[in-house]
């Protein structure tokens, strides 16, 4: 029993040290991507978020916080999970390749201006890279969640686009961090957007005539 609670205890310290060590080297460049976001949704902008196994499981939860709310009261924001349609992913998977699960829905419903989240913790997933090629096509912004020494994703990067890298090497600890830079994210856009819990900053926001809080 104490041999497992010492793997327990081990777990949570390493946790708690990537996201110190993510500390810091990337808060800058969290802000950096939550203003991108924000920018993007007060330009009328959607955002499209996609991932693989437990980061397809992140971008449902970014997605959802987005749709639905964060913290406080809100209108709804617009995003979608590209992850989540299972007879597009399973026909496109079997029809073409499973290469193109995400890009032919980008290139189907990304709009320039819109911005893509791809989650990634090793950088390699080919149909990432391949997503983030459809919404460059579409000239769309790419934000890039990874880890590692980011992949093969690096070289596809360009422009305006933002890779938050979690300096880990271990999958669960890059995982662990995806989430928490994701609720940062949310927590930069509802008070870029909505400030503090205001009835009439909520009402300017559903009347489309709201400015973001500095």
């Amino acid at each position: 029993m104490n041999n497992i609670v010492e793997r327990i205890k081990l777990s949570f310290t390493e946790s708690i040290q990537t996201k110190i060590n993510a500390a810091d080297s990337i808060l800058n460049i969290i802000a950096e991507a939550g203003e991108e976001i924000v920018q993007a949704l007060l330009e009328g902008k959607k955002i499209l978020t996609c991932g693989n196994g437990g980061s397809a499981c992140d971008a449902l939860h970014f997605s959802s916080e987005m749709l639905n709310r964060y913290k406080q009261e809100r209108p709804g924001l617009p995003a979608i999970a590209l992850v989540s349609d299972a007879a597009a992913v399973t026909s496109i998977s079997n029809d073409y390749h499973f290469s193109d699960v995400f890009a032919k829905q980008i290139r189907a419903l990304g709009q320039a201006g819109d911005v893509l989240m791809a989650i990634t913790t090793s950088g390699n997933s080919l149909n990432i890279i391949h997503a983030v090629k459809a919404a460059h096509d579409k000239n769309m912004v790419v934000i890039a969640l990874t880890g590692h020494d980011g992949g093969k994703l690096t070289e596809y990067l360009q422009g305006k686009d933002i890779e938050i890298r979690v300096p880990a090497y271990d999958t669960a600890r890059i995982q662990e961090t995806h989430l928490l830079i994701i609720h940062c994210l949310c927590e930069i856009i509802d008070y870029r957007l909505f400030g503090h819990e205001d009835v009439n900053t909520v009402k300017r926001v559903e009347e489309g005539t709201y400015e973001t809080v500095s």
